[in-house]
């Protein structure tokens, strides 16, 4: 059975923010990974400023451990225990909802009882066991479209979700492989999607990865964060329920895609631009004839 769905409740820690590809945008916001304390608190201190002006829904997004990593010697973060500890911290001091993703069935209830969603990674979207898993914490997941499937293939993930007792799902569009190396977005693979009457994601900054092809000294992949906000136009237009974005003061020295982040002195005026767009598109929504 398909998930009928178009709306999502998420419980935060003071209020429910209700995600849907109707309203208005919300957004995904923070670090790929969770980084020293000083460079998170830099980013919690910009992304208070800038929503609190903007008065836009927000959702704060960083992993505990980044486990696809390229190579044994990338940073990966500070792991389980230590990770959920900090983002439970933020969680309460900033009253964010929280995202994180989950790599193995162990992880998910211990980070549902911190998580406000749960993210499975774009290379794990068809692993059963771990949709299971995350599907029975009765979370809304937030699930990424693996690099290599067509749109239509998430149906069947949406289906898992449902048959293991949990709709409240949101797909993430993250770009598709093209060659080596590349990847490119498709709009229409998101207008393909809605028809699945879920709420839809377009993960800007991963769109923009050049996978495999950056540094070869510091291991790592490539991007083009320059085009943040064109990208997310092409997403917005199309009438999506989130943006995924994720920033850095300094994107050179991040410790994971850091090509892909967009500068933390950039983000009041992307996040302006995109609820501009937002809002007009929500009030002339794309129709297929």
């Amino acid at each position: 059975m398909l998930s009928s769905t178009s709306e999502i409740v998420v419980q935060g820690p003071t209020q429910s923010l209700v995600i849907a590809n109707h309203r208005p945008i919300t957004f995904m916001v923070g670090l790929n990974v969770l980084e020293d304390e000083v460079i998170v608190q830099s980013c919690l201190d910009e992304i208070t400023k800038v929503f609190k002006k903007h008065h836009a829904q927000i959702i704060f997004k960083a992993s505990f451990d980044k486990a696809n990593r390229s190579s044994h010697q990338s940073s990966r973060g500070p792991g389980l225990e230590e990770g959920l500890a900090r983002l439970k911290s933020i969680r309460n001091k900033y009253h964010y909802p929280i995202l994180t993703d989950i790599h193995t069935e162990a992880q998910a209830s211990k980070v549902a009882t911190v998580a406000d969603i749960i993210q499975i990674p774009a290379f794990l979207c068809r692993q059963t066991d771990l949709i299971q898993a995350a599907a029975e914490t009765h979370k809304p997941l937030h699930i990424k479209k693996m690099q290599m499937l067509a749109p239509h293939e998430m149906k069947a993930v949406i289906e898992k979700c449902s048959a293991f007792g949990n709709e409240q799902v949101i797909i993430c569009e993250r770009g598709t492989s093209f060659g080596y190396g590349q990847l490119m977005l498709d709009p229409l693979a998101l207008a393909e999607m809605k028809t699945f009457k879920v709420p839809l994601s377009l993960d800007v900054s991963h769109a923009l990865q050049f996978p495999g092809q950056g540094d070869a000294q510091r291991i790592c992949a490539g991007g083009r964060s320059t085009y943040t906000l064109p990208l997310a136009y092409a997403g917005i237009s199309q009438g999506i329920s989130a943006i995924f974005l994720e920033c850095h003061p300094q994107p050179e020295l991040a410790w994971c895609d850091g090509a892909c982040a967009l500068p933390l002195s950039s983000l009041d005026y992307v996040v302006e631009q995109i609820i501009k767009l937002d809002c007009f598109i929500k009030a002339n929504p794309p129709k297929c004839i």
